[in-house]
């Protein structure tokens, strides 16, 4: 009897929940179903307009054009991606007709799935190609290619320079990515490991990096072993990876005629009367071959030696019947790169390639082929590395005599070095020089100028060539350190006389002359004695 009451009462209250949930439905299906007033969107018309029909069909008519709109941008896209894929195969058909796979395998065009697992096969025959799963047989302890270490701040290089330290941050770009690109691959390779499955693991990241090797075989490509900290103290997770290095590629292939192309070599001077006559008599016995093709300007500051100067120009003009020069003289203080800017912009004719240059350089008439080589208007700039003579006191002490200058010029470590630090030789167009800005003029004196227009051109869409050329030479002058500098200046004066003077061991050798004289006398003793 209890229950059936308290059934009736609490049949009220049921009913009230069940109203209130069913309105609530009903809200919400009316929100839900209800057209949003979008701004990108077209509000429909109601169904008793007038204008319902009309704004209907004009709604259709305007999707209708969106959606044939859409349909012609994807078929563009899907025209530009099959003439990219036949453009690539084409290359790669190109590139597999003259270098066959290691199994002399050519690829089956036929099928693209064939082709990539092709192309899979031969990236993998270069990794058994290479030194990663055993070492090879190598004939001297020089044949053995090195492993550069590396961490997430620093690399440990043997190939130092004088520039570059054993120690020291990834600066150049390339390098930079290529770094980081290893260590991302391989934390990604640990976060999904193969054949895990949803197995759970620890989530690594590039803090748990330790250490890695790596060494480049210019023929197959570069291996990196890569050690990331483990799950206890003592343990590591060790990954390996392979650049692999496909077969060459033919670019372009071109003739180019130089017969026409003329090189202004300008040298900016201020006194220096006698090295001015020792660059003349290189440059006329250099330049007679291609005597035509050269114009020399000199451009002097001051009017100390400026006779003898011009004296000295004018009797190798004679005799050598050479007439393209020019001699421009300015009364001011000495600047390196006013002297070149306006050596640059005197000139008249048509564009031409500049070659900036000291009074204390030698070159060589296969040095100005390259000049003339590596530099294109509007493309490319050259800047050659030149080879650093030492003191030739020096280097031929233990010689009868000094020999003349054209047996000196040899590349070698105990003759020199190259000088990777200095950008103050360099071939370009006219009108590179000029659209680029040309120099810094607020620089005065030596130095500083070369290295501003060279970070010009690297900020620049023209392409930099570097490297080091055999017949550029910087010949040795004697570095002189004034009294009046600081401690720490002619501290850092010396050390760069010192750099300048003669290698490491020449160096060495002359500290330790008096050993070397006290061991010669005590076998001369002791041979006497017997």
């Amino acid at each position: 009897m209890i229950l059936r009451r308290g059934f009736i009462l609490f049949l009220p209250r049921l009913a009230g929940v069940l109203v209130v949930a069913c309105c609530s439905v009903s809200i919400v299906y009316m929100l839900a179903c209800t057209p949003k007033g979008d701004s990108q969107q077209l509000a429909l018309p109601r169904a008793h307009s007038p204008t319902a029909k009309e704004g209907y069909e004009a709604i259709l008519q305007e999707r209708e054009e969106q959606h044939h709109n859409y349909i012609v941008s994807l078929k563009k896209q899907i025209a530009q991606l099959k003439a990219e894929l036949q453009d690539r195969s084409e290359k790669l058909k190109n590139v597999q007709d003259q270098f066959p796979g290691p199994s002399d395998t050519r690829l089956d065009h036929s099928s693209l799935e064939k082709a990539q697992a092709n192309l899979l096969a031969f990236l993998h025959a270069q990794i058994d190609r290479a030194e990663v799963h055993s070492g090879v047989k190598l004939a001297t302890e020089y044949a053995a290619v090195p492993f550069e270490s590396f961490t997430l701040q620093k690399i440990y290089q043997l190939e130092t320079g004088l520039t570059r330290h054993p120690e020291e941050k990834p600066v150049r770009k390339d390098k930079r990515d290529e770094l980081v690109e290893v260590i991302e691959l391989a934390v990604g390779s640990l976060n999904h490991p193969e054949g895990d499955g949803n197995a759970k693991h620890r989530v690594y990241a590039a803090s748990d990096f330790v250490e890695g090797i790596y060494r480049t075989e210019k023929d197959k490509g570069t291996l990196y072993e890569l050690t990331f900290k483990g799950d206890a103290k003592h343990q590591f997770k060790k990954v390996v990876l392979f650049r692999p290095f496909g077969p060459v590629m033919k670019v372009k292939s071109e003739s180019v005629d130089m017969a026409d192309t003329l090189i202004n070599v300008i040298v900016p001077l201020a006194k220096r009367a006698s090295k001015f006559r020792q660059f003349m008599q290189n440059f006329r016995w250099v330049s007679s071959p291609i005597l035509p093709l050269l114009h020399l300007t000199v451009v002097y500051f001051g009017k100390e030696q400026m006779s003898e100067v011009k004296s000295i120009l004018e009797n190798t003009s004679k005799s050598a019947n050479f007439k393209n020069f020019t001699f421009v003289q300015l009364n001011e203080e000495f600047s390196r790169g006013k002297g070149l800017d306006v050596g640059a912009r005197v000139w008249k004719g048509s564009n031409v390639v500049l070659f900036f240059c000291d009074v204390d350089i030698y070159f060589t008439a296969e040095f100005l082929n390259s000049c003339r080589l590596n530099t294109q208007p509007g493309k490319k700039v050259f800047y050659p590395v030149l080879f650093s003579q030492y003191n030739p006191s020096i280097i031929y002490s233990h010689h009868d005599s000094i020999p003349p200058l054209e047996q000196q010029l040899v590349i070698k470590k105990e003759t020199g070095f190259w000088r990777d630090f200095g950008f103050g030789m360099t071939c370009q167009y006219r009108s590179d020089f000029i659209n680029i800005g040309g120099f810094d003029l607020d620089i005065k004196g030596w130095g500083g100028e070369d290295v501003h227009l060279y970070r010009k051109y690297l900020h620049s869409n023209l392409l930099v060539v570097r490297t080091p050329v055999r017949g550029l030479f910087h010949l040795w002058h004697e570095k002189r350190c004034p009294a009046a500098l600081s401690p720490e200046q002619y501290r850092m004066c010396l050390q760069s006389k010192a750099m300048n003077e003669a290698s490491h061991g020449q160096l060495g050798m002359l500290l330790f002359r008096r050993d070397m004289e006290t061991h010669l006398r005590r076998q001369r003793l002791g041979s006497k004695k017997t």
